[in-house]
C-alpha cells in the first residue's frame, strides 16, 4: 500500500468476505477508515471450494473498502479457519554455551524457529508456533526467560497446523485478486485481539466465535494461548435445520433465525405466530415461534456439548475465571449466552470488537459478526503473543539483545599454558633439591 501506516484485514468467511482498512490514532486505538463486504459463495465451512467465486467476492469487497478509505489496497492480512485446523502441545529445547552471559531474545527466537522444523502429518503446514511456559536448567514455570542465566532452555509450544491444500487455495485466491498476503492468521486468534481484555486472558477465558460455517475456540490462561479448536458447525447448519423443519425457503429460514430466533424454547411465546409468503399460488405459511426456538435450541445444544468437551479436554475448565466470551454472527441469537451459562456452568458474555476501537467511519463494524475482521487489522499492529511484542519493542528501542561475546580462547591454548606453568614449578623444585 502507499500508506505504510494502514493495515488491511481480509476475512474469507463462509457467509461473507469482509475487508477492513484501519490505522492507529494518537491514543493507540484502531480507527476503521473503510469496510467492504460481499456474499461468500465459494467457501464452505471455512474452506475455499470455488476459486472463481471467491476471487470475485474478494475483488468486490476490496473495491468497496478501497473507495471508502480512498486508498489503494495491495497488502492484506488473511484469516484462516476450517475443520482441517489442528493443534497440539510440543516440547523443545536448546543448549547454550556455559560461557554465555544470559539468555537473550535471540536464544528464545532460535528455540521457536527450531520448532517450525518438527515432523507433522503429511499434507499439513505449520501456521503458528506459540510458546507457553519455559524451563531453564530444569526449573519450570517461567513465563519469560530473557535475562536469566542457564545452559539448557526448554519450552512447551502450542503448534497450530492447517491443511496445505487449504492454505494454497487461499493464497491462490489472494494472488488472483492482485493482492499480497503479508500474514496468515488463525481466525479465533484474530478475534481474541478484538474482543478480549488483558485481564480476561490473565484470569482464564474461553473465546467462542460462532461463524456461519464453523465455531472457533481459543482458550487463554495467564495471558497465554493454551488451546485452540475449530468445530465444523455454525450458523448455517441452524438455518438448514429451520429450512427443513419448517419447510421454507433458504432465505426465509435465515430471516426467521435472525429476526425471531431464540436459543431457549421456554423464552418463546407459544401463542406467537409468524406468517411468511407461500410459494406461487399457495397460501402463506404460519410458523410457530416456539417451534422455531425448539429447532434452534436442539442444534445449539449440540454445538455447546462439543465446545464443553473441548474445554474439558484442554484441562483448563476450572481455571476459566473469566468464563466464556461469545462472538461472531451466531452470538447474536437471543438468549444464546444464557444457554451457554446453563449448560457449561461458566459465566458468559457477548464479545463486541470495541475493546481497542476508536472513532470509526463505519458503526456497523462494532457488531460481533466483524470480530475476526477487526482482529486481523489489530494483528497487523500487535503480536499474537504479548511477550513477542515486548521483544520487538525492545529491539526497536535499540536495547542490546545479542549475546555478550566471551573471549575467543582455544582450549588447547589453555592446557598448554597450564602445562607450561607446572613445568616451571617442577623445574624450580628440582633446582632447589640439587643444592642439598
Amino acid at each position: 500500500m502507499e500508506n505504510k501506516e494502514l493495515i488491511v484485514g481480509l476475512d474469507i468467511g463462509t457467509t461473507k468476505i469482509c475487508v477492513i482498512v484501519g490505522r492507529k490514532n494518537e491514543y493507540g486505538k484502531l480507527e476503521v477508515l473503510g469496510m467492504g463486504k460481499a456474499v461468500s459463495d465459494g467457501v464452505d465451512r471455512g474452506v475455499v471450494t470455488n476459486i472463481d467465486k471467491t476471487v470475485h467476492a474478494i475483488e468486490k469487497a476490496v473495491e468497496e473498502a478501497s473507495e471508502m478509505a480512498n486508498v489503494d489496497i495491495v497488502d492484506v492480512i488473511v484469516g484462516i479457519a476450517g475443520q482441517h485446523i489442528q493443534s497440539k502441545i510440543q516440547s523443545g529445547s536448546i543448549m547454550r554455551q556455559p560461557t554465555d552471559d544470559e539468555i537473550t531474545i535471540e536464544d528464545v527466537r532460535r528455540l521457536s524457529s527450531e520448532m517450525e522444523n518438527i515432523l507433522i502429518p503429511p499434507g499439513n503446514t505449520i501456521i503458528h508456533v506459540m510458546p507457553q511456559d519455559y524451563t531453564v536448567d530444569y526449573e519450570g514455570g517461567i513465563k519469560d526467560p530473557v535475562g536469566m542465566s542457564g545452559t539448557r532452555l526448554e519450552a512447551d509450544f502450542h503448534i497450530i497446523t492447517a491443511q496445505t491444500t487449504a492454505i494454497n487455495n487461499i493464497n491462490r485466491c489472494v494472488r488472483r485478486a492482485e493482492l499480497i498476503s503479508k500474514q496468515l492468521i488463525l481466525e479465533p486468534l484474530a478475534s481474541s485481539l478484538s474482543v478480549l481484555s488483558d485481564d480476561e486472558k490473565e484470569a482464564g477465558v474461553c473465546l467462542i466465535d460462532i461463524g456461519g460455517g464453523t465455531t472457533d475456540i481459543a482458550i487463554f490462561y495467564e495471558n497465554i494461548i493454551r488451546h485452540t479448536a475449530v468445530i465444523p458447525l455454525g450458523g448455517n447448519i441452524i438455518t438448514k435445520d429451520i429450512k427443513e423443519g419448517c419447510m421454507v425457503m433458504q432465505n426465509q429460514a435465515e430471516l426467521l433465525k435472525t429476526k425471531f430466533g431464540k436459543a431457549i424454547t421456554e423464552e418463546a411465546n407459544p401463542n406467537e405466530i409468524v406468517s411468511i409468503p407461500g410459494l406461487r399460488n399457495r397460501a402463506p405459511k404460519e410458523i410457530s415461534i416456539r417451534n422455531l426456538a425448539s429447532i434452534i435450541q436442539a442444534r445449539m445444544e449440540e454445538i455447546i456439548e462439543i465446545v464443553q468437551n473441548e474445554i474439558m479436554q484442554s484441562g483448563h475448565y476450572k481455571k476459566l475465571a473469566g468464563g466464556i466470551v461469545l462472538t461472531g454472527g451466531g452470538s447474536q441469537l437471543q438468549f444464546v449466552s444464557q444457554l451457554f451459562e446453563y449448560m457449561t456452568g461458566l459465566d458468559t458474555r457477548i464479545g463486541y470488537p470495541n475493546e481497542h476501537l476508536g472513532k470509526s467511519v463505519v458503526e456497523e463494524v462494532k457488531s460481533p459478526m466483524y470480530a475476526t475482521s477487526v482482529g486481523l487489522v489489530l494483528a497487523g499492529f500487535k503480536a499474537l503473543d504479548d511477550r513477542e511484542q515486548g521483544y520487538t519493542n525492545r529491539t526497536a528501542n535499540g536495547k542490546p539483545t545479542k549475546k555478550v561475546k566471551s573471549m575467543d580462547i582455544n582450549p588447547k591454548d589453555i592446557f598448554d599454558k597450564i602445562a607450561g606453568r607446572l613445568k616451571g614449578i617442577l623445574s624450580d623444585d628440582i633446582g632447589d633439591d640439587s643444592n642439598y
